[in-house]
């Protein structure tokens, strides 16, 4: 198995990326959060990192056909706009830490965003141009730990935006932030051919995930879901913390 994975990790990774899939199918976001806190249970969660980015790129074309109308492109591209500048840093950050470092970053900064998303922190009117710029920046610099979606995700949860348009901006932004992150992990060495194998195994999983994910929100909408994922999030992000300091 890649990574030298164990037949227990690689059952609960595989566990982990069909979840997470249906979480991207039906709320647009915490597909990389949610691999990369259970990854950090099991094994580095640096070797999962650039597996995230490059299979969000694959689910993002699975959805794109049904999302293309509701992309809020000024928001997409003013986001963008900053991760230019954010992901070199965050990538050359992530490639000079070690494992528990890592895994204890990767899991504070999960709690910290699931905090505020749970809290309902909210602006009084939608955010311009400047403020989205900064979110990018912020976005670029976590996307070095594959967790780029979740400030976004915050920042879009505490404005008036519809579920629709808010699902299919992130997924958009995201598809521009992994294009741009790709071969800044590629200059820093960390894609690798068993990251190449790990996507290619997953991809049976991460379909079916993403399609029946969105199969529930086309039904529903996903404001119900959400909290549930917020929930799972800060628990494996828990359980992460505290492999990396016990």
């Amino acid at each position: 198995m890649p990574f030298d994975l164990g037949l227990g990790a690689s059952l609960w990774m595989a566990v982990a990326i069909f979840g997470a899939s249906w979480v991207r199918g039906y709320a647009g976001f915490g597909f990389a959060a949610l691999v990369v806190s259970s990854a950090g249970l099991v094994t580095s969660p640096l070797y999962f990192v650039p597996v995230v980015v490059l299979a969000d790129m694959i689910l993002t074309a699975q959805q794109a056909r049904g999302i293309w109308a509701d992309i809020a492109w000024r928001r997409v591209m003013t986001l963008f706009g900053g991760a230019l500048i954010g992901v070199p840093i965050g990538v050359v950050a992530l490639s000079s830490l070690g494992i528990d470092t890592t895994r204890a970053i990767i899991s504070v900064f999960v709690l910290l965003m699931c905090g505020l998303l749970w809290a309902g922190w909210s602006f009084r009117q939608s955010k311009g141009d400047v403020a989205h710029l900064g979110v990018g920046v912020i976005s670029g610099l976590a996307n070095g730990a594959a967790v780029g979606g979740l400030p976004v995700a915050v920042f879009f949860s505490a404005q008036p935006i519809a579920a629709r348009t808010f699902r299919a901006t992130v997924i958009a932004y995201f598809t521009l932030l992994d294009i741009w992150t790709i071969p800044n992990f590629w200059r820093a060495g960390l894609i690798t051919q068993d990251t190449l194998v790990a996507t290619a195994i997953s991809l049976p999983l991460m379909s079916l995930g993403v399609w029946l994910g969105t199969r529930r929100f086309v039904a529903t909408g996903p404001s119900n879901f959400r909290r549930f994922a917020i929930l799972l999030l800060a628990t494996l992000a828990t359980f992460g913390l505290l492999k990396s300091v016990l």
